[in-house]
């Protein structure tokens, strides 16, 4: 026959109780902190104008037309402003034998693209447009703009064509002189910002920074959806 628990007992077994709860509770209320931390660090956050600026992108108030224009993507298929709609798109002038801006800022599209997430990257383009169309064919296109991203596009076209959306995004280029055929390019390297209409939104200014490009990058989303 099992002894009677005494009082003591009995007192005993209530408080390890009340320890084992209020643990948990703290367990609780700490893991719910946490959770909301993370929430709020992974929303986009609203930005003053000022602000972006600061932290590199500059807006378009409002956002620019850029006009019609055909030219090729690196695939041979046609590319056209209507092409750039639906989805935002990341613009980057630049040429395949570019000696230094290229080599660098289309690796850092790769990585700033590999850090989004969710609907961001399932809709977010990143286009390089030639600004030297004499050696930028369609080949040599597919021959290099891959090796930085398989989604990575492209383009280039006749020079007038490629000319005249640079002036429009600001981004206007010109062959060195007295080079021979192993020229150089002078061109921008800006990134610009092209919204789901096709239309100029603005442009991310050099140096580039890759943590402060996220946060102004989702602030623009957040103000276009808004």
């Amino acid at each position: 026959m099992s002894e009677p628990i005494s009082s003591a007992g009995k007192q005993t077994t209530r408080q390890s109780q009340g320890v084992r709860i209020t643990v948990i509770a703290i367990l609780v209320f700490m893991l719910v902190i946490v959770a909301g931390f993370i929430y709020r660090i992974g929303q986009p956050r609203l930005m003053s104008t000022s602000e972006l600026q600061v932290n590199g992108l500059y807006l378009l108030e409002p956002p620019r037309d850029i006009g019609s224009f055909e030219l090729l993507d690196h695939r041979g298929q046609p590319v056209a402003q209507a092409s750039l709609k639906g989805g935002w798109t990341l613009v980057f002038f630049g040429y395949t034998y570019c000696p230094d801006i290229c080599q660098t800022t289309m690796p850092f599209l790769d990585r700033f693209v590999s850090e989004l997430e969710g609907t961001e990257a399932e809709n977010t383009n990143v286009v390089m447009i030639s600004v030297d169309p004499a050696r930028d064919t369609v080949e040599q296109l597919a021959s290099y703009v891959p090796f930085f991203n398989e989604s990575f596009t492209g383009v280039t076209g006749e020079f007038l064509d490629l000319f005249r959306v640079a002036t429009n995004l600001n981004a206007p280029f010109r062959k060195e002189p007295g080079q021979g055929d192993d020229y150089e390019v002078s061109h921008s390297a800006n990134v610009v910002l092209i919204n789901p209409r096709g239309h100029y939104h603005g442009f991310f200014k050099v140096p580039l920074d890759l943590a402060k490009m996220k946060v102004t990058y989702r602030a623009a989303r957040y103000l276009w959806e808004r």
